[in-house]
């Protein structure tokens, strides 16, 4: 049989030739990552509203079926002459934009839509080939600084402000990236002390940090060499760069730990290395396995941004077992006693178990059941707090305050007019025998206009019928269209019409996907009296009710994948029913008191001002409860998987249960808390950055890992392991 460990360690030479050659072809692309990877992630593959979204792009010849929208604040109203002359050299300015096809503004449609004391709001729409791209956001932004600039002369208060959808991708892309950046530059200076006081050597604290950076680098660079082929949503470089500095670090941590250890006890390094390895390098994989089946379950979610950070996972985790196992032993035996090199302190004596974790241990053994009542109840207590949590999209403006599209959407709530944002756009598909242009199609379309504008969720109703002014759908079938009017409301087969709702500004995002499904099941006859029509509904309500009803749905069958197969690898890696068994109730322990804290921090409010959060939320986020979910539950296997692979080491020598639970936890504790440190300094560097989702998802990792790594791995696991005696290790073998 291959001795897979000695082989890697003589072979060190080559492996470390393969990986220097791999990350000259791969980590140059993971300064792309920002540019490549896309934003807007939150659609849902084959969703209805992805269907409408194809409907406007094939069937119908309006511009505005993709739209940006220039918030214009701080001039006189363009009801009177001062502010209509402004707005008529601002819609000039911005038409002679190449990419620009139409403008509405109060200069097309005297509509007191337009009006407010604030300022108004101009709607530009593109050629199809346009539609979109990032260059455009920037091109018109140019533009409208250079007039915003010459303007201010006379008008000093003025500002525009370009939002919609291409906007916040635009904005969303490079505040990503800088929000990444900032968190690298909190955690790493931090991470570095932390190893520094846990090695006492320089070189010791270097090399997790290191090997970690070039993780996350060759990580992003293939993700972008994937996107090619596969889209990857930008909220996947956050996900690398928190997770993959968190395990990178542990797993390097993990191995440099015992690589000292054996060297205290042998001092030829090339067989302490081996040694490290055999040991340290099994947890390690074992570990990466469990995370990296948390990752692999959300694939089956339908939705591209969580199949992002499902690849995003799978590379980070493979890329650090692979860097921890392969590499990093090679570096070890080059190294050999140097890796003390920089020590400015006394360094602690290795292979010598801690007495405090020692003594800890025993009182454990001791008292178990008191363990359980004092820590296992009030964690049950937390884990009972997490069925509240409300997967809804946080109402209000949660987007960083400093883009200039989250700044247009601020001006717009002035006005009071933020719903254009979150537009609804109905379609409504006749019949081969009706066209949406007859007398019977128009009058169905009014029909439906009108059931629309009763509902108290809403503002606004535009259709065709509105737009012309005529009360039946005979008058309309004959009234005189302009082409651009029909070309916007009805398809170029006149088999479809397109009827727009303005949601009202009180109307949150939570109670918008609630109104598209109930419009989606609405009995469409019973409204038209027209037999064959029915409504398909896009826009961003309805994208959003798609991405919720598509992790919800998905949710249970991620949770068993995880569940069963983390209990099948600690089985097989174990030969222990009750071992796997109470490592997975731990786990979920562990994640469900996570998500309490986390639904006490940010949806009841209590000290979410101390995270930047300004007050309660009503929603968390869809996916934030399932990637928490796959994230925690591997994470919070490795301390299990450290700290069983002692205990087991120690009945393998032939240890009693209670002796090897007290040896484990002494070999093994510093290294549990050191780890878990590091982990809790990297989510929490996330968690005070600017993004929201990004801060929840920092919070509750964070939260997770400060639970599992104290409370459950060294208290509540433990005393479960003492309460099971000789059953711990059945069937593979009984400790007396």
């Amino acid at each position: 049989m291959i001795d897979v460990a000695n082989t890697i360690v003589r072979g060190r030479r080559w492996i470390a030739a393969g990986i220097l050659l791999l990350g000259i072809l791969i980590l140059p692309f993971a300064h792309h990552s920002s540019q490549k990877l896309v934003v807007g992630g939150s659609t849902v593959d084959r969703s209805e509203a992805e269907y409408v979204d194809e409907l406007l792009d094939t069937e119908f010849k309006t511009p505005f079926a993709s739209n940006l929208i220039l918030v214009v604040t701080g001039i006189p109203t363009v009801a009177e002459e001062e502010g209509l002359d402004l707005l008529f050299d601002i819609v000039a300015a911005v038409t002679e934009v190449d990419s620009v096809e139409r403008v509405l503004s109060y200069v097309d449609a005297v509509d007191p839509v337009f009006v407010s004391e604030y300022g108004t709001f101009v709607v530009v729409g593109f050629s199809p080939g346009e539609r979109d791209l990032p260059d455009v956001v920037l091109e018109l932004r140019q533009a409208t600084a250079l007039l915003r600039e010459e303007l201010s002369k006379d008008h000093p208060t003025i500002e525009m402000s370009w939002t919609g959808d291409a906007a916040f991708d635009y904005d969303i892309r490079l505040t990503s990236a800088m929000d990444a950046s900032k968190a690298e530059k909190r955690v790493f200076p931090l991470t570095m002390l932390l190893l520094f006081i846990v090695f006492g050597s320089l070189v010791s604290a270097f090399f997790p940090v290191v090997i970690a950076g070039v993780g996350v680098g060759l990580s992003l660079g293939a993700a972008v060499l994937i996107s090619a082929y596969w889209p990857m949503t930008i909220l996947l470089e956050n996900i690398v760069t928190m997770i993959g500095l968190g395990i990178g670090i542990d797993y390097c941590l993990l191995m440099l730990s015992r690589f000292r250890e054996e060297l205290a006890v042998d001092s030829d390094p090339e067989a302490a290395a081996v040694r490290a390895l055999r040991t340290a390098g099994q947890t390690i994989v074992l570990s990466g396995g469990a995370v990296a089946t948390g990752f692999a379950a959300l694939l089956i979610v339908p939705a591209t941004e969580l199949r992002s950070i499902a690849i995003g996972g799978l590379l980070i985790v493979s890329f650090s077992v692979c860097l921890a196992t392969m590499l990093l032993p090679g570096l070890m035996t080059w190294l050999g006693h140097r890796v003390e090199f920089g020590r400015v302190r006394r360094a602690p004596e290795q292979g010598i178990p801690s007495e405090r974790w020692r003594q800890w241990g025993r009182w454990i053994t001791a008292h178990p059941v008191l363990i359980l009542i004092v820590v296992a109840l009030p964690l049950t207590a937390l884990a009972l707090k997490a069925r509240d949590i409300s997967t809804d999209i946080p109402s209000g403006s949660w987007l960083p305050k400093h883009m200039e599209s989250t700044k247009g959407v601020m001006g717009l709530q002035r006005m009071g007019h933020s719903g254009i944002v979150q537009t609804i756009r109905v379609l409504v598909e006749f019949p081969a025998d009706t066209r949406a242009d007859s007398a019977p199609g128009m009058q169905a379309v009014l029909d439906v206009h009108r059931y629309l504008e009763t509902d108290d969720r809403v503002e606004r109703v535009n259709s065709l019928p509105q737009v012309l002014g005529v009360e039946d759908g005979e008058q309309a079938s004959i009234a005189f269209i302009q082409p651009e009017l029909h070309d916007a409301f009805i398809s170029t087969n006149a088999q479809i019409a397109l009827i727009e709702i303005v949601p009202r500004e009180s109307a949150s995002a939570g109670e918008l996907m609630r109104y598209t499904r109930e419009l989606r099941s609405l009995d469409l006859s019973a409204v038209t009296h027209l037999a064959g029509t029915r409504l398909v509904i896009g826009g961003l309500p309805a994208s959003n009710a798609d991405y919720q009803d598509a992790v919800g749905g998905s949710a249970r069958d991620v949770i068993l994948i995880v569940v069963v197969g983390s209990f099948l690898a600690l089985l097989i890696g174990f030969r222990s029913l009750l071992c796997a068994i109470k490592a997975v109730g731990l786990n979920l322990l562990s994640v469900a008191a996570a998500m309490g804290v986390t639904v006490l921090v940010f949806q009841d409010g209590y000290g979410s001002e101390w995270l930047g959060v300004s007050g309660a939320l009503d929603g968390l986020f869809p996916a934030v409860p399932i990637i928490v979910f796959c994230v925690v539950y591997g994470l919070s296997m490795d301390y299990e998987v450290f700290l069983l692979s002692r205990v087991a080491e120690n009945v393998r020598k032939g240890m009693s249960n209670s002796d090897a639970i007290v040896s484990g936890l002494a070999s093994t504790g510093g290294v549990i808390t050191s780890a878990a440190l590091v982990m809790i300094v990297v989510f929490a560097g996330f968690a005070l950055g600017e993004f929201l989702v990004i801060k929840i998802l920092g919070f509750a990792l964070a939260t997770a890992i400060i639970i599992d790594a104290t409370l459950v791995r060294l208290a509540i696991g433990p005393a479960l392991m003492q309460l099971g005696g000789r059953w711990n290790w059945w069937p593979g073998r009984r400790v007396e």
